[in-house]
């Protein structure tokens, strides 16, 4: 059967990764700089930093912002749940909001009627690797002084308006670089900043408030100059993570371009189901999977298993969770698209 996801792993990596595990630095060092780099060149960005998990990686923005009990922070139910369980880690109030099914995304008019005084910030997911209102949401955001973090974790090298997503205007962004993503680093998360002193704090949230360049004296002693001044977490990328994400790099441009080429194949297909493919102009999705709308979704589903390719509904809704609450019902976009949304393989391997 077509797998709906798939590992990808570069080639002939073997010996430079026995070197790393037998060098003695196995912690972050230039292969994760590598890494950093190699995604900044990518998206065309100064700022970018890895951490050891998506969930690590999440944490960061609702840190520097301070989210704390009672904060509402905006955000879709139809995501991964690795998005918006950070928001109930820092024991913020998620605060559900409508989405337009045929994008997948937050609505925009829906954003703004939910803004309030409790309104901490806006978490915009990318469902699937397919953009939403990027420039709407932003606007928003700018409008009313309330921070977009644009979350990212299935859609590194999407594109809007000819911009790669982390490039695009939101004062943070989040990737995922876990087995299944493109690119992969085993596992890992990342952050751009679009805020210098934010990058500055997110270096030392992810390394136990160290600054590095001040941490050690000339005789290679902890500094007694160097203060530890905020609680921070021990997150940082190890040098294997950083070496094959590295490399998986150096694919991704080709690996996308597969997968474009595949969803053209799947537009076919969808059109014989008399189905709806997700769709926002000015878009370029990387097709991490690739999504339409069906009223017989299950009927559908079960068909194209029978027909070895692997149909799947992808993420359940969130609000469905007892640690965010009760589920809204009054969501009806999110209800079209949750009765109606089927994902198809789209990848490099299909």
């Amino acid at each position: 059967m077509t797998p709906l996801f798939k590992v990808f792993m570069p080639e002939g990596i073997t010996k430079e990764l026995n070197n790393i595990l037998y060098s003695g630095n196995l912690s972050a060092g230039k292969n994760v700089q590598m890494f950093e780099n190699s995604v900044k060149n990518y998206i065309d960005v100064k700022s970018f930093l890895t951490f050891n998990s998506y969930n690590s990686a999440a944490l960061i923005p609702l840190t520097i912002l301070d989210v704390q009990k009672n904060d509402e922070v905006i955000a879709s139910p139809m995501s991964c749940l690795a998005s918006n369980q950070p928001v109930a880690i820092k024991h913020g109030t998620v605060k559900w909001t409508d989405i337009d099914p045929f994008v997948g995304a937050l609505d925009p008019d829906c954003v703004r009627k939910n803004i309030t005084s409790k309104t901490k910030a806006i978490l915009h997911n990318h469902w699937g690797g397919y953009p939403g209102y990027i420039d709407e949401i932003n606007a928003i955001g700018k409008e009313y002084g309330i921070p977009i973090i644009e979350d990212a974790i299935e859609s590194f090298g999407s594109e809007y308006k000819g911009k790669i997503v982390g490039n695009t205007g939101a004062d943070f962004t989040l990737f995922a670089f876990q087995a299944v993503r493109l690119p992969s680093s085993i596992d890992g998360g990342g952050v751009i900043c679009k805020n210098e002193e934010h990058h500055k704090t997110a270096i030392l949230l992810r390394d136990y408030g160290i600054d590095r360049s001040r941490f050690r004296d000339a005789m290679g002693e902890i500094s007694e100059d160097c203060d530890i001044s905020i609680p921070a977490y021990g997150s940082t990328l190890s040098e294997i993570n950083g070496l094959v994400g590295t490399k998986s790099m150096v694919d991704l441009p080709k690996l996308l371009t597969i997968q474009r080429e595949n969803a053209l194949l799947n537009d076919d297909l969808v059109k014989s189901l008399n189905a709806i493919p997700l769709h926002n102009k000015n878009t370029l999705p990387n097709y991490w999977i690739y999504t339409f709308l069906t009223k017989n979704r299950d009927q559908v589903m079960q068909e194209m298993r029978n027909n070895n390719l692997y149909a799947s509904k992808v993420h359940l809704r969130n609000d469905n969770y007892s640690v965010f609450g009760k589920i809204d019902n009054t969501l009806k976009g999110v209800e079209k698209f949750h009765n109606e949304a089927l994902s198809i393989p789209c990848g490099w391997w299909k």
